[in-house]
């Protein structure tokens, strides 16, 4: 399973529900007892407790994760969840069946957790579009993207395909939803958009994906081209920035599937 820290999950789901529209399959208003498989730091344990008059437990493996939570926390494996059967009317997940190696197993034990509700809220890591002042930035994101894709060992693309989970699964009534995370960067800048500009020149955040980029038909010579010019591009960033005139769209696609057990 691959895991991620508490940064980078605030930072990839800032802001990302907004807009909860996407979520009215899930049918919060009626739910009792929820739980948020794979919670991390809690972006959406926060909207289900919100949204939701009933209690809204968080799992995870990861117990640092987990220490974010204000709420009930426990931890636990999505694969072997420490319920016993029909504890919960809805079982959630977001952006975790595609760090899964067997997605399908955790599908079926939300199954067995879930007395009422399973649903998944998944993106397509192969569909993300990004616009940008820096005219190189584009290109290079898709050029990354392409050979991470072919050297993870996960379905990071999965999206939709969660609904072939939930039918292979027994799961009745299912339905999916695309709903469009779009994050952008214009001035004035926040902290951690200038320190995302920053691991760009530095070409850190290429280099944390190096095994899987090489995994992906990508060789030594031309991972460290692909570095370099990563890293022009991050400067290109910067002094835009300083002028106040870098701007970037990334649109993420995400997959909101909901199935009756």
């Amino acid at each position: 399973m691959r895991r991620f820290g508490a940064e980078y999950l605030r930072e990839t789901r800032r802001g990302m529900w907004d807009d909860t529209t996407a979520l009215a399959g899930l049918e919060l208003p009626n739910r009792r007892r929820i739980l948020d498989v794979g919670c991390g730091t809690g972006e959406l344990t926060t909207v289900l407790e919100a949204t939701s008059p009933g209690e809204v437990v968080g799992v995870d493996r990861d117990p640092d994760l987990l220490a974010h939570l204000s709420g009930p926390a426990v931890r636990g494996d999505a694969l072997s969840l420490p319920f016993a059967d029909n504890t919960f009317d809805l079982v959630v997940c977001q952006a975790l069946l595609i760090n899964l190696p067997d997605p399908a197993a955790a599908v079926r034990e939300f199954g067995r957790v879930s007395s009422d509700l399973v649903a998944a809220i998944e993106p397509d890591n192969g569909a993300v579009t990004i616009e940008s002042t820096v005219e190189s930035e584009a290109k290079l994101a898709t050029t990354a993207r392409k050979h991470y894709l072919a050297g993870v060992n996960t379905d990071v693309t999965l999206g939709a395909g969660a609904a072939n989970l939930f039918e292979a699964a027994g799961f009745t009534d299912v339905s999916t939803v695309q709903y469009d995370h779009v994050r952008t960067v214009s001035p004035p800048y926040e902290p951690h958009e200038l320190e995302d500009a920053k691991r760009k020149a530095l070409g850190s955040g290429l280099s944390k994906n190096r095994e899987e980029l090489l995994a992906g038909d990508l060789s030594a010579e031309a991972f460290e081209a692909l570095r370099e010019a990563w890293r022009e591009m991050g400067r290109d960033a910067i002094t835009q920035m300083q002028t106040e005139t870098y701007g970037k769209s990334e649109t993420v696609p995400f997959y909101v599937t909901v199935g009756r057990v």
